[in-house]
């Protein structure tokens, strides 16, 4: 039996690889773009929602007055202060030696642990 193999001419048609490229690029841009979008409006909108669960939080714990004040945020002059008394506070501890102790541990002597026989041989 004997299968005879007839070769298919290739055929290349511009038209038709162009069409799918600019399919495909028109799916990413907007893949991309809505992407974007929707990380903007959850940037946007994420401090917004926490401020409404802290406020709803407070009026759970009785603390209506908290709960009531316009702004809820640190300004940068607290932070600042904040951050400075949190790394001032960790500079008290005390001044180390800087000096290592090394204690020599007597092991009892196995071959398997012996660098001595990891050393290759080579033939002179």
């Amino acid at each position: 039996m004997e299968i005879l193999f007839y070769p298919t001419p290739l055929s290349f048609s511009m038209p038709a690889v162009f069409s799918q490229g600019v399919v495909i690029a028109i799916v990413g841009y907007c893949t991309v773009f809505s992407a974007l979008v929707i990380l903007y409006f959850v940037f946007t909108y994420l401090s917004k929602i926490l401020n409404l669960e802290i406020r709803n939080r407070l009026r759970r714990e009785g603390k209506e007055e908290c709960a009531e004040v316009k702004d809820l945020q640190i300004s940068g002059d607290e932070s600042a202060a904040i951050s400075m008394a949190i790394y001032l506070f960790h500079e008290l501890h005390d001044v180390e030696s800087n000096v290592i102790t090394i204690k020599k541990i007597e092991r009892v002597y196995s071959p398997w642990s012996s660098k001595v026989y990891n050393f290759r041989r080579y033939p002179k």
